[in-house]
């Protein structure tokens, strides 16, 4: 499938074209996600403002030097995490994890990639498998991304890589099942796109905690899903936040500036939205 380009502003796809050709001739690996992707996969087109782009931690700074060479500004906004590149208003999305720093990209995404095309540029595209697995926990008031799995599940069920997928949730398995269970919600005459051995591995191992018991631990797992909505565990009940243990590979600072962040996202969301309001003719 091949993204066209004409939803696009001429400047917005000159530069995004300028930078999928330079990265490709310098030979910096990475893989275009985000809507484009997801676009090849479900066959649903959405425009969104940016370009995503997934690359390893390790190629992060060759990638902003030469998007800087490009006549690009560019920035880490979140080091455990995501870098920019701007040019005027546009922007590309330099990815090499995720916000609760769980799904960091690493060889195996190369390995399963997929060859596409983007814009005219030659380009390998994330693997539906890592692109469930970093969405699911992405689960904030303002933008919860269940249905984009819903639809990837729908697209490619039948032909994942389950037990791939499976290990890439590892202790973090009940995400899974929670969308697996979703997704057998929302399309019930499609449900046997899910293995019944995977339903009936992920209820043996629920069963299994339940004969256990609680943890002793007071830990809070809900920052994994959302920055925002657990802060009040973690500050005024005193759960142990799940992003600072061996779970992710995130720091004291990463946290601190990855929810600073919080305020200054909502206040650019209400301003997005009271221009939207305000152009609307009803």
């Amino acid at each position: 499938m091949t993204v066209p380009a004409e939803t696009l502003d001429p400047r917005t796809c000159a530069f995004y074209r300028r930078a999928l050709t330079a990265l490709t001739e310098a030979g910096v690996p990475f893989l275009v996600g985000g809507a484009y992707a997801f676009a090849r996969i479900t066959g649903i087109e959405r425009h969104t403002k940016d370009l995503d782009i997934f690359l390893r931690p390790a190629d992060r700074d060759l990638a902003l030097r030469l998007l800087a060479s490009q006549d690009c500004q560019t920035e880490v906004a979140f080091p455990h995490w995501l870098a920019k590149a701007h040019c005027g208003e546009d922007y590309i999305d330099i990815i090499y994890s995720s916000g609760n720093g769980v799904a960091a990209v690493d060889d195996e995404w190369f390995a399963h990639a997929t060859a596409d095309t983007v814009l005219g540029v030659p380009v390998l595209l994330c693997p539906t498998e890592e692109m469930i697995w970093s969405k699911a926990f992405v689960q904030e008031r303002e933008r919860f991304d269940g249905a984009d799995i819903a639809h990837l599940l729908h697209a490619n069920g039948r032909t994942l890589d389950w037990p791939r997928l499976l290990r890439r949730f590892s202790c973090h398995w009940r995400v899974l099942l929670a969308h697996l269970l979703l997704f057998g919600f929302v399309y019930p005459s499609e449900r046997d796109a899910v293995p019944a051995w995977l339903l009936r591995s992920l209820w043996r191992r629920a069963e299994q905690e339940l004969a256990a018991g609680p943890l002793t631990q007071r830990i809070c797992q809900g920052p994994l899903l959302s920055r925002a909505q657990y802060l009040h565990d973690i500050d005024q009940l005193g759960y142990v936040d799940a992003r600072l243990t061996a779970a992710t590979g995130m720091t004291r600072e990463d946290v601190a500036r990855w929810t600073a962040a919080i305020a200054e996202e909502r206040e650019r969301h209400d301003s997005d939205d009271t221009d939207a309001a305000a152009g609307c003719r009803c």
